[in-house]
């Protein structure tokens, strides 16, 4: 009998998860259809369609609204539970000189196939394009000490009422590293901050069922609003920039990645399926950022490594807005026969780079860096940047999905440098053995730590995450 009831008992945890899982199923079922609806509305009755954008809308800004909080908990218990503060800095040092790099390659190739498809040629500048660059510009204006003064929050817990990434990434550090000087005396804290991860989670689960009506409503404004007529006459520069993005990313994010990890990118996308429908339904990387954060530990990923590479990611490892941002500013130039020259290109778009951190995920802040970059050294093109309103939220789709290729891949890429991968948890779940559990996202079961002393972490880690190796 003790033969057979251990032999019946793994399976019963499994089914569980297996069944809410299934029902998520019909979730993405339903973005799917209501995306398809959304578009069909758009073309039918646009006027209707553009008056559903405040659905779309309220759905990421609910999206929003658990980011903070899920950023520092991630943080808080990745930085709190590693014993030696080293490693720590070893990560975070890693993960710049990561997203440094790659947003070089990203820059590279934006200026080399803008160069080569000479975009912009034929296209005249109207009265009603003109002043829409002047517009975002002013949103966009920022000098360098105004960003850096903007990342210390003017109080401890404005970083979470005020939605600002950085803030909460600082705060989240600091609190990390006290923690871990305080040791044992730190545990209590701990335990709590991971009781709160796990409600925030479980709330994150509950707005997820709005994803729905949040896409039809996004959809539906867009093809709306823009119609055919824009996408016609500027197929070039959009179709080009699909697939400059699609070569970064199976090319070179997919090379890195094998090399270095050993992964299929394929099967590693095929894992985020529903964080791309995702993204490409609302055109912002932020709405997947807390679920790639729980994925990416319940891949084997440590805590740490996410914790620190996952948020900072989001802010400095922009590589389609990288390409973007060289490519329209060719485009650009080209249509109003002024082309830039090659000293002319890197200026600009290095200012376009530094200038663009801490905007990821943001719809339509791409068309805002433009147009701040183009004031500070080119003024005489800003009226140019009204050329591109017309499918700048098409080319913000694109955009948003591969800045979240990028910080899928650097999590990986950095994870295995860092030896903080679970080699063998990581195979169980890109093969499907494993599967996430959509009903917590995070939480139980999904992180998985690499500290030599289980029995030092908070008990409720110890007890949750043992059965995952031998599953």
């Amino acid at each position: 009998m003790a033969t057979s009831s251990s032999t019946t008992t793994p399976p019963n945890p499994n089914a569980g998860p297996r069944r809410k899982r299934d029902r998520t199923h019909y979730l993405y079922i339903a973005v799917i259809a209501a995306v398809a609806a959304g578009i069909t509305l758009g073309f039918a009755a646009p006027d209707a369609a553009v008056e559903l954008k405040p659905l779309g809308e309220g759905f990421v800004n609910l999206i929003k609204m658990m980011i903070s909080p899920i950023i520092f908990c991630t943080i808080v218990l990745g930085i709190g539970s590693v014993r030696k503060a080293a490693k720590v800095g070893t990560v975070g040092g890693m993960a710049l000189g990561y997203f440094l790099a790659m947003s070089t390659v990203a820059l590279a190739i934006g200026l080399l196939v803008g160069n080569v498809l000479d975009p912009g040629s034929g296209l005249h500048l109207t009265e009603e394009t003109r002043g829409v660059g002047a517009e975002q510009a002013a949103e966009a204006s920022e000098s360098t000490t105004e960003f850096l003064l903007g990342i210390v929050p003017t109080t401890l817990v404005s970083a979470f009422t005020e939605g600002e990434v950085l803030q909460t990434l600082l705060v989240a550090l600091l609190v990390g590293f006290a923690l871990q000087a305080m040791g044992g005396a730190g545990e209590p804290v701990l335990r709590g901050v991971g009781h709160i991860q796990r409600l925030v989670f479980r709330v994150l689960g509950m707005i997820m069922w709005a994803a729905p009506v949040g896409a039809f409503g996004a959809i539906a404004a867009v093809v709306g609003e823009t119609g055919m007529d824009a996408l016609r006459s500027l197929a070039v520069i959009m179709i080009g920039f699909y697939i400059t993005c699609v070569l970064f990313v199976f090319v070179i994010l997919g090379t890195l990645l094998r090399v270095v990890a050993g992964v299929n990118i394929l099967s590693l996308f095929r894992y985020l399926g529903r964080e791309f429908l995702l993204i490409l339904s609302t055109s912002s990387s932020e709405s997947a950022l807390p679920r790639l954060i729980g994925k990416m530990e319940h891949l084997g990923v440590s805590k740490p490594v996410v914790g620190i590479t996952v948020p900072t990611g989001y802010s400095f490892n922009l590589d389609g807005t990288a390409i973007y941002l060289t490519m329209a500013s060719l485009f650009i130039a080209e249509a109003m026969g002024d082309p830039l020259s090659i000293g002319e290109q890197l200026a600009l778009l290095g200012f376009m780079i530094i200038a663009s951190k801490g905007a990821a995920g943001v719809t339509g802040s791409g068309l805002a860096i433009l147009s701040s970059g183009l004031q500070s050294h080119r003024p005489e093109l800003l009226d140019g940047v009204g050329l591109i309103v017309g499918i700048d939220r098409f080319m913000s789709e694109a955009r948003a999905l591969t800045n979240f290729a990028g910080n899928s891949v650097a999590t990986l890429v950095i994870g295995t440098w860092t030896r903080e991968v679970d080699r063998e948890r990581m195979d169980e779940v890109l093969s499907g053995r494993l599967p996430f559990d959509e009903t917590t996202l995070a939480g139980d079961g999904h992180g998985h730590e690499h500290e030599p002393a289980p029995e030092a972490r908070p008990a409720g880690h110890a007890v949750e995450r043992a059965p995952a190796p031998t599953a």
